[in-house]
């Protein structure tokens, strides 16, 4: 079994904790996959929602590490991510794609499809499928409703970097991070 991440495992520079998860299992309340897409944002970078700083939308961002900062995108899609760095920094990880292992029908039940590799590959198809809402907003990563285990140690994980996608700022920073080979990430490194 592998181990829980706990709320100081967030605690380092939202790029390292990113490409950390590639691999890690993610569960909601149940339902969810193996972590295989991960974005890093930082206040110190333009695409960043807490690069002009704290504001009523972003303040689980500066809080401390290990909590959820949940956003609507868009007016259609509530996006995950999980707040690193200590407290008052403005960092965290974006959580772009999942390859589904758990709770597979309540997933294309949320969705409405049958299309495996569609499930979680993109963050607001991620949302979705795992049932995330405002409800989750800055609670702790390392409690229920979620599950986080840190990648298998025994095997090898191969992860690629390449630029951010969907933003119109900051876009050549290589803070991208993905499993190599999955056919589960939103877009092609």
């Amino acid at each position: 079994m592998t181990r829980a991440l706990q709320r100081q495992d967030f605690a380092g520079d939202a790029v390292d904790v990113a490409r950390s998860l590639i691999g890690a299992t993610l569960l909601v309340d149940g339902v969810g996959g193996l972590i295989v897409e991960a974005e890093a944002y930082d206040m110190t970078d333009a695409a960043a929602h807490t690069h002009r700083g704290p504001t009523e939308r972003n303040r689980a961002m500066f809080g401390p590490p290990g909590h959820a900062y949940v956003y609507f995108n868009y007016g259609l899609h509530w996006c995950l991510n999980f707040v690193c760095r200590e407290s008052g920094h403005g960092a965290g990880v974006l959580i772009r794609a999942l390859q589904p292992t758990h709770g597979l029908d309540r997933m294309r039940q949320r969705r409405g499809l049958d299309d495996e590799r569609l499930l979680c590959a993109g963050p607001g198809r991620v949302g979705q499928a795992l049932g995330i809402t405002k409800a989750l907003y800055g609670l702790p990563l390392d409690e229920p409703p979620f599950v986080l285990r840190a990648p298998d140690a025994t095997g090898a994980i191969e992860v690629i970097a390449g630029p951010r996608v969907g933003i119109s700022k900051a876009q050549a920073l290589p803070w991208r991070f993905g499993l190599a080979g999955s056919r589960y990430v939103s877009r092609r490194f």
